[in-house]
């Protein structure tokens, strides 16, 4: 769960910062609110799913056998479509979300200058994508009910409004130490909207037969004579 989480984040942090540097010259995602991204990722987001219990399902499943792939078809399926519409989510708010909200453009400002609201609605967009498809992590296995068991974990909510509650105060207040800019309710509805469609993609993502899925896109698969002859090489070779 916490891979499958991590992986669709970092894909679309990296992506975006590599195509924003050639085209526009000018990251929406500053290095402090990255700062704040990563805490999501690396702590609260992975102290929320690993915390999550075992379900009565887990009895119905064979079990996972040490040639399995590490993610599976449907986990890089996943990945991968949360990272399409996130980034497409991105780009289009980047290069259209200044006409679209009716706001002042964040690209080409000078160096130095004041936080704009297009690229706080940026960044506050990526993080509300990142937070709705925490929910989506909980179920790797095709799952539809992504809400299941979503209130027999009171540490996972609790991160996890504790952190909608952190990015409200951030994003309002911040200003110049997070290089955010408030936003009105309007504002802020989008930005929820696009977070929330997080769920509604999920939904279409899970409708795709995994077994459409290349079997190259699974990692980790092997044999165990390869493990095998590979202990043994390094015995001889020590």
């Amino acid at each position: 769960k916490v891979f499958q989480f991590q992986f669709a984040l970092t894909m679309v942090a990296v992506l975006v910062a590599f195509i924003v540097a050639c085209t526009v010259q000018d990251s929406p995602l500053k290095a402090v609110q990255m700062l704040w991204v990563n805490l999501i990722m690396d702590t609260l987001a992975s102290l929320a799913l690993a915390t999550e219990l075992p379900t009565s399902d887990l009895l119905l499943r064979k079990p996972y056998g040490r040639t399995k792939p590490l993610i599976s078809r449907t986990m890089m399926k996943n990945i991968i479509g949360q990272a399409v519409y996130q980034l497409t989510v991105i780009f289009s708010l980047l290069f259209v979300g200044d006409k679209m909200l009716d706001i002042p453009t964040g690209r080409g400002a000078e160096f130095g200058s004041e936080p704009t609201q297009h690229f706080t609605v940026i960044f506050n967009t990526f993080v509300m994508m990142t937070l709705f498809n925490e929910i989506n992590a909980r179920k790797i296995h095709g799952q539809r009910n992504v809400f299941q068991g979503f209130f027999t974990n009171p540490i996972f909510y609790s991160i996890w409004i504790g952190t909608v509650l952190s990015q409200v105060f951030i994003i309002q207040y911040g200003k110049d130490a997070f290089s955010t800019k408030s936003l009105t309710l309007e504002q802020w509805m989008w930005c929820l909207l696009f977070g929330f469609g997080t769920l509604l993609w999920g939904q279409i993502v899970t409708t795709v037969p995994t077994r459409k899925i290349p079997k190259l896109l699974s990692w980790g698969r092997g044999h165990p004579e390869e493990y095998t002859n590979a202990i043994n090489l390094g015995g001889r070779e020590e």
